[in-house]
């Protein structure tokens, strides 16, 4: 059967193109942009410059923008017209003019202009500031937790809670009053897309509705919350927050195949209701952290995966970048994934904004620098070809026996036969003989200068002729190497063998050191000096510090998350940034109340989602009401429910759920576990993301190599945390829904379950509707439905005369359509499917 999609009625929405939201770009030019200007460009264009060079400034928006001599050196939104990326680029122009700087970084350049060069930078020329912590502390966000008394309401019957209490105040402050509540249907969709990210099934619909006792919504929530599903949803939340990939990405993109734990830890954690300050504590330190149980000491050890699943440059080949490196990824994460601060902008200068200075930041670096990274992988110098297993954490009966470092000669060869590694090592012997006679003629004092500069250049073509030989050998026998890591392994991070301060990096650079300083915490939340053993890393007490509930960022910034997902705007908009250049907080007083009952409940997740879904504004309709946009068009106030898109793993999992084909138990592993090393970077992976039936959590999510449709709708590339995902509407996500051959089939096989006992085409409709859209279907639209099917059935009938048999073989799939009936509902179904109800909870 020819398929045609002239009978589905499409209406496509305006393709609206993504924009960076202001934080987020000033969050790219602190990170991206600020470092390099400071460290290749102020030297010669600055107001700290002996001498500008061409009259050109760089250290202002404004002077970027107005350009030297030869022009404007930046045009917002225009990269092409931008001297600035063309000097970068060595074209008209060579900066800087000491190398060329590498293709990521003019990438990030070009990426900049073209959001519009966002720069927070003001005046004529870069001022210099002191920071004052003792003023920092006066910002909301750094005071501590409030208790604020329940505010009065005119309408004291409305409000089912103490958080409705806080809610309608508001509203009736600005003389609004909130809609009319939503029907019970669309409550119960609502409910559960947001605690177990799946919709209700036909069952769970009709027990709801014939549950006519006070407590229905109770007993539905309970339930939700005691779902295997609900750590599955919330996990992958946290997932999106930790940044978690299954790959390194960037330069050399290899496997991280065993990221699978601590993506299962997230999910058990979750469903346990694993205490918040728990579970930050063994994400951070649990290594350090003691158990007599043996399962319990390897949960332990997989939580630290967190500082372990960022993205390294493999390819770097200077051991200080790469290690300072991972080091600003983790206190990036950690600084936005717990404390809702940009931590990372204080690494090259004070951060311009919140009273963060630069000494804060190593204080920092000296923890993590005195932690050992263990993803299984070193730079490139270091061996970072393949996947080590002595940069992994063992478990098992040997957890406490830490692996052996390899050697050099042992790195060298791993993965070889016995021939291979006699022919690599008797090269690098003549190598290193080469380089000792370099470093002999180097302190060979009896040669005259122009004695000693000849040898050593001949001593120095000889080097390089025998390192070519080398390396060319050694990419020969890479083909063929085999590395198989034995047992059970996980990503994690333990504390090294030298424990030391860290200096600060003048500009970031870590050739310019400066003072030490003292491992520590953020002088403008820390209380009193920070003390931290001289024999440990002081991740131990790091975490410790900000699960304390004497931190006032820790539960704001939590339950600001969990606000998030479940209404669709956190209370702070910015969820990931708290800091001067975020979002004040709509409702500050009812976001202290919540942080104080989070604590007061034991940190407990699952009772703060209880008592919020149980409110009144949780339950209120969609409804647009235009008196009140005219006051709140963002509805800010919350004086009705945020209509929201499903994100790409509800909707493919409710496609999965409603066809009968989502297979509900979890896998064990991860397909990445089965790749070689070189798999993900060449582009050879064959998993087929559209067949598998599990929950889309269990998905293998690979950098950089993510399959089209979990682009098309938003899905985060776990290159940074992302507390709130994209949101856009662009024509390829209906594109995808009509034309996808997984969605096509799955309509089928959902045709063929509800055309199950041979039922009439009234009774199918309305199965249809409650199933796929959770609700009961009107007379009208069971009518327009069962005219439909009818009329496609009559076309059906004649259709397949004139289909060509090469048509009819490339049409099947899994799902067998026998009759001309079973097609035209197969085709309305698929049409359901693609509608903006489907897609909306």
């Amino acid at each position: 059967m020819k398929r045609s999609l002239t009978h589905l009625t499409v209406l496509f929405l305006l393709a609206l193109q993504p924009v960076a939201r202001a934080d987020e770009g000033i969050e790219f030019f602190e990170n991206k942009i600020r470092p390099v200007l400071i460290e290749h460009c102020y030297q010669c264009h600055s107001s700290d410059s002996k001498s500008v060079k061409g009259g050109l400034l760089l250290d202002t928006k404004q002077a970027t923008h107005t350009g030297g001599d030869s022009g404007a050196a930046v045009i917002p939104n225009n990269p092409a017209e931008s001297l600035l990326l063309s000097a970068l680029r060595y074209e008209d122009y060579e900066m800087p003019p000491k190398g060329q700087l590498p293709d990521e970084v003019v990438a990030n350049f070009e990426k900049w202009i073209a959001m519009g060069a966002p720069d927070p930078r003001e005046g004529q020329t870069a001022i210099k500031r002191e920071i004052d912590i003792e003023a920092g502390r006066k910002f909301w966000a750094f005071q501590p937790l409030a208790s604020p008394e329940l505010p009065n309401v005119e309408n004291g019957n409305w409000a089912r809670s103490q958080v409705d209490q806080f809610i309608l105040a508001r509203i009736e402050k600005e003389g609004l009053a909130p809609i009319a509540d939503a029907d019970s249907l669309s409550w119960l969709r609502r409910v559960t897309f947001d605690l177990i990210g799946l919709p209700p099934t036909t069952k769970q619909i009709a027990e709801f509705l014939h549950d006519e006792s006070e407590n229905a919504r109770e007993k539905v929530v309970d339930r939700l919350l005691q779902s295997q599903h609900f750590g599955e949803r919330w996990g992958r939340h946290w997932l999106d927050v930790a940044r978690y990939a299954e790959s390194t990405g960037r330069t050399r993109n290899y496997p991280f195949p065993f990221a699978w734990r601590y993506r299962d830890y997230v999910i058990e954690s979750f469903n346990a209701d694993k205490p918040l300050d728990q579970f930050i504590v063994e994400q951070i330190a649990g290594d350090l952290l003691h158990s007599d149980e043996q399962a319990e000491r390897e949960r332990q050890l997989i939580a630290t995966g967190l500082l372990a699943v960022g993205s390294p440059d493999l390819n770097e080949r200077n051991q200080d970048v790469f290690k300072m490196d991972m080091v600003a990824d983790q206190i990036d994460t950690v600084g936005r994934a717990l404390l809702g601060l940009t931590v990372g902008c204080a690494r090259c200068h004070d951060h311009k904004f919140d009273p963060i200075p630069t000494d804060d930041y190593y204080a920092l670096a000296g923890i993590f620098r005195s932690t050992d990274l263990l993803n299984g992988y070193s730079s490139k110098q270091g061996g970072g070809n393949l996947a080590r297993g002595d940069l992994l954490i063992k478990l098992g009966d040997s957890i406490t026996k830490p692996a052996e470092r390899l050697s050099d000669e042992e790195l060298l060869v791993q993965g070889l036969d016995k021939n291979q590694a006699k022919q690599l090592l008797a090269a690098k012997a003549i190598v290193d003989e080469a380089n000792e006679k370099m470093r002999a003629i180097r302190k060979n004092k009896e040669l005259d200068k122009k004695q000693k500069d000849k040898q050593l250049a001949k001593a120095k073509r000889a080097v390089q002729q025998k390192n070519r030989q080398l390396v060319m050998l050694r990419n020969r026998f890479d083909r063929s190497r085999r590395i198989k890591i034995e047992g059970p392994h996980c990503l994690g991070v333990r504390d090294s063998r030298e424990i030391a301060n860290c200096k600060v990096h003048i500009r970031g650079d870590t050739k310019k050191l400066g003072d030490e300083v003292p491992r520590g915490f953020l002088q403008v939340v820390a209380q009193g000096e920070s003390t931290i053993a001289t024999n440990a890393s002081g991740r131990l007490e790091l975490a410790q510090w900000i699960a304390s509930a004497d931190n006032p960022l820790t539960a704001r910034v939590y339950v600001n998350r969990i606000w998030r997902h479940l209404f669709g705007e956190g209370i702070v908009r910015t969820v990931d940034n708290f800091g001067t250049m975020g979002a004040r907080p709509s409702h500050p007083k009812l976001l202290d109340h919540l942080a104080n009952e989070f604590i007061a409940s034991g940190w407990s997740t699952k009772e703060l989602i209880r008592q919020l879904v149980l409110t009144r504004t949780y339950g209120l309709a969609v409804t647009y009401e235009e008196e009140n946009a005219l006051v709140d068009e963002d509805n800010v106030l919350l004086w009705r429910m945020n209509s929201r898109r499903l994100d790409y793993e509800s909707m493919r999992d409710a496609l999965l759920l409603v066809s009968g084909q989502l297979e509900r138990n979890a896998p064990t592993g991860s397909y990445v576990e089965t790749l070689n090393v070189n798999q993900i970077s060449k582009r050879q992976v064959k998993f087929d993301y559209q067949r598998n039936a599990h929950r889309s959590v269990y998905l293998p999510v690979m950098r950089s190599l993510l399959p089209d449709e979990m682009s098309y709708f938003d899905f985060p590339d776990g290159s940074e945390t992302r507390g709130a995902r994209d949101v856009t509407t662009v024509p390829t996500q209906s594109l995808y829904l009509l034309n996808s051959q997984f969605v096509v089939d799955l309509a089928k096989q959902t045709a063929l379950s509800l055309l199950n006992n041979n039922v009439d085409d009234e009774k199918t409709a309305r199965r249809a509707y409650r199933r796929i859209l959770g609700r009961n279907a009107t007379d009208k639209e069971t009518a327009a439905m069962i005219e439909y099917v009818e009329q496609r059935v009559g076309i059906l009938a004649d259709e397949p005369k004139n289909v060509k048999t090469k048509d009819r073989k490339k049409q099947k799939s899994e799902a067998t359509i026998a009759s001309p009936r079973e097609a035209a509902w197969s085709e309305a179904i698929h049409a359901m499917f693609a509608s903006a109800e489907f897609r909306y909870r």
